[in-house]
């Protein structure tokens, strides 16, 4: 009978993940799927992430266990996780040598590990560009050839009580799993589904358009992350909302209050979380418009100011300034003066949103040209980074025409939606664009003549 394959368990947050510390999104599975896995794999190890773990018993045996046992284990402690931290000390106790550090480059520890060796990479946010991808699978490759062999410990645990004797496991534990009470295995998903297997699943439902079918497998999946955690994930709460909303079951306005209470379950009061405030900003918006009363018009405007000041990007921005106008067309502007005040503030944020757009723009295109050999290598990657660059190019070409007809700047409102246009998207990125726009003009065309010189709607 063959040598069973070596496994590596990897330590990591999954999804979007916010750095509370500097505001930063960073794409895990991004960082899972093209830095660390194909290393790993190509080392011939076997990889798994907890995530990937099928739910054939209790999660948090299994989760020890692979602490224990796993030939490598991984951590990356990017976002400050305190799971993957806390996760990290455990394995450190359990096992003196065979464990890695990683973290993205701007992680600031939330305290000393000067005394763990940890080896960066450089996150972008919603990308890692190529050269850094190439770097990275080198240096962790090197570092797993390393390791793995290596008898000397990288546990400051057994590194400075040098005495201590790593604990065995009982072999009789594995038998043991198979006959736990049923009361304490997870009821819902079915046994042999995986977390990833499910959340993939949703996410393929949205490409489809199926948010009742993707609503119902993030019900699912944060039932079996709070399983797994112990506690509400984050990534998985906002992507339900947006799927509860979308899916308009029974109706939009239901599904508006039914995503705003999800939020409201993960601390919305007081969340510092960018992706969370931007998220209610956008429902309250949405119920404002559909005549839910003034009070979500404010609250959509301190959400939205939240991300924008917490994150300084287009997408607040372009909102914050348009429900400015809004206010400013509204019975909560009760004077002249508060009316103009919205306005100048609206002005102020399109002109940001505008310098932001020239900002990213050449840094998306220099990505994209060093990303040139990835898209054209006829790959499933090389397609998804093309629709990521397409869709960024579009974004920041649909903000600038925005931004610009909301400065009475029509001239370019017009050169910047025909770049738009010319560019690959989707007929709901531009319906998107144009609903937005179309409440704008009909806004700005009720109190735009209190500007000097008074705004005019362009022929």
């Amino acid at each position: 009978m063959g040598e069973s394959k070596k496994r590596c368990f990897v330590v990591m947050g999954f999804g979007t993940k916010t750095d509370y510390v500097n505001g930063r999104k960073l794409d895990l599975n991004k960082s899972y799927r093209l830095l660390i896995k194909p290393v790993v794999e190509s080392k011939g190890l076997e990889c798994v992430r907890a995530d990937e773990i099928t739910h054939s018993g209790s999660i948090d045996i299994q989760m020890y266990q692979e602490l224990l046992q796993a030939d490598l284990v991984i951590a990356d402690l990017s976002t400050a996780n305190p799971n993957a931290i806390y996760e990290l000390g455990v394995r450190h106790a359990l096992r003196p040598y065979t464990t890695i550090v990683i973290s993205e480059d701007k992680l600031v520890y939330p305290f000393d590990l000067n005394h763990i060796l940890i080896t960066s990479y450089q996150h972008l946010g919603d990308a890692i560009d190529y050269e850094e991808v190439e770097r990275f699978r080198e240096a962790l490759g090197k570092l797993i050839d390393t390791v793995i062999p290596k008898k000397e410990p990288d546990s400051p645990v057994y590194t400075y009580l040098d005495a201590l004797i790593p604990p065995k496991i009982r072999e009789e534990i594995s038998d043991a799993m198979d006959d736990l009470p049923k009361s304490i295995l997870p009821k819902s998903p079915e046994k042999g589904d995986s977390l990833s297997i499910i959340i993939q699943e949703a996410e393929d439902a949205i490409e489809e358009k199926d948010f009742v079918k993707a609503k119902a497998l993030f019900q699912t999946a944060v039932q079996l992350a709070s399983l797994n955690q112990g506690q509400k994930d984050l990534y998985l709460i906002h992507r339900l909302a947006f799927t509860t909303y979308k899916a308009a079951n029974p109706d939009l306005v239901s599904s508006l209050y039914e995503s705003l209470h999800l939020l409201d379950s993960i601390n919305l009061a007081h969340t510092n979380d960018p992706e969370t405030v931007s998220s209610a900003g956008a429902i309250e918006k949405k119920l404002y418009e559909n005549n839910e009363g003034d009070e979500h018009l404010e609250n959509s405007i301190l959400y939205f100011q939240r991300g924008y000041y917490l994150l300084n990007n287009r997408y607040n921005g372009i909102n914050l300034a348009l429900t400015f106008v809004y206010r400013a067309s509204s019975e909560l502007a009760q004077s002249r003066q508060e009316k103009i005040a919205d306005l100048i503030f609206a002005q102020r944020t399109w002109k940001r949103v505008i310098y932001l757009c020239n900002r990213d723009l050449p840094i998306i295109l220099e990505k994209e040209t060093k990303d040139k050999n990835r898209i054209e290598n006829g790959t499933k990657e090389g397609q998804d980074l093309q629709a990521y660059y397409d869709a960024q190019k579009f974004w920041i070409a649909v903000n600038q025409a925005e931004a610009s007809f909301g400065l009475g700047d029509f001239e370019n409102y017009k050169k910047y939606k025909a770049q738009a246009l010319k560019m690959h998207h989707y007929s709901w990125m531009w319906e998107s664009f144009s609903d937005q726009l179309a409440k704008l003009h009909a806004k700005m065309s009720a109190v735009g003549n209190l500007l000097e010189p008074a705004w005019t709607a362009p022929d």
